[in-house]
């Protein structure tokens, strides 16, 4: 009789079925579809953002102030290293109008469908007839005894 004890809670093979039962479960939901959704629409969108950064917003801006290149050519030398300042501040400006465009959506509009939902689900439901009838017998009989 050369049986190895089994240690309570150690089988392998019942921790890997438990392991792809939850990934399934979490996989197959509907939020993580949402999610997924939702990021690549972002990514599209993060796209148009520095399109109209780098061809609109900073082309104008570079009208504004000097420089060949517009803001492409705004660096600052050091030694025999260019430090490209110009398309930093493009960047920061791409994030800026995310994060602005993220906060308006996330802030004002998802925040006006949570609070309209919450305000739904706090008023109770108007009682059924059958459910006021029974209040009344209630107070009929409250009343007698």
């Amino acid at each position: 009789m050369n049986s190895v004890p089994k240690i309570a809670g150690l089988d392998p093979a019942k921790k890997a079925f438990s392991l792809f039962g939850e990934f399934k479960a979490f996989a197959f939901k509907g939020n993580v579809i949402d999610m997924a959704v939702g990021v690549i629409v972002g990514a599209a969108f993060g796209k148009i953002i520095d399109s109209f950064v780098k061809q609109i917003m900073m082309p104008v801006i570079s009208l504004l102030l000097p420089g060949e290149k517009g803001y492409l050519g705004w660096k600052l030398v050091v030694g025999a290293k260019e430090i490209p300042y110009g398309l930093f501040i493009g960047e920061v400006v791409n994030f800026l109008i995310i994060a602005a465009v993220l906060f308006i959506f996330i802030v004002k509009f998802i925040g006006v469908i949570g609070r309209s939902k919450q305000k739904a689900a706090a008023a109770p439901p108007a009682p059924t007839k059958d459910q006021q009838l029974l209040t009344e017998i209630r107070d009929l009989l409250k009343e007698k005894s």
